[in-house]
């Protein structure tokens, strides 16, 4: 057995997309999986049940793609998922088709992640139409990715 080699190098090739949680230790802006999406808990609230029931915890909690609202009810002593989320801050290319052309701080160029819609989307294309060099944050959790904001990269870096 100890002449087996191991290699740990990468960390996130293997990693699960989600980890279990005991309800009771969920915080409000934490995150957590409801009906199969990844969310941010919003609201929570324990509630004590008769006798012999046990404590309850209701989650309110927004899907962090497509900001809906969605609520579960658990049993305090339940495990729930809690899904690996990763922000990565990549410089803006090009925005071509609907789709962000994005460069990591590496060199390696990425064009899968779709652009904003809406305001985010409106305001990122104009800065970017006026020239200015920008740094996009991506969100990615359970196998989903999307920008979330961006801001002005700092000068001469």
């Amino acid at each position: 057995m100890a002449d087996e080699e191991h290699n740990f190098e990468t960390a996130s090739a293997g990693a699960s997309l989600t980890f279990p949680m005991q309800c009771s230790a969920l915080r409000k802006n934490g995150h957590v999986v409801i009906k199969g999406r990844p969310c941010k808990i919003v609201d929570m609230s324990t509630s004590k049940t008769g006798k012999h029931g046990h404590a309850k915890v209701h989650l309110v909690a927004i899907d962090i793609f497509t900001q809906k609202k969605l609520e579960d009810l658990s049993p305090s002593t339940h495990n729930m998922e809690v899904p690996n989320v990763t922000r990565t801050e990549y410089q803006l290319i090009d925005i071509d088709d609907g789709f962000l052309n994005l460069m990591t701080n590496d060199g390696a160029l990425k064009d899968d992640v779709k652009a904003p819609e809406g305001e985010l989307g409106d305001k990122l294309q104009s800065d970017f139409d006026d020239g200015k060099d920008l740094l996009v944050t991506i969100i990615s959790a359970m196998g989903e990715e999307a920008a979330i904001s961006y801001k002005e990269a700092p000068k001469g870096a």
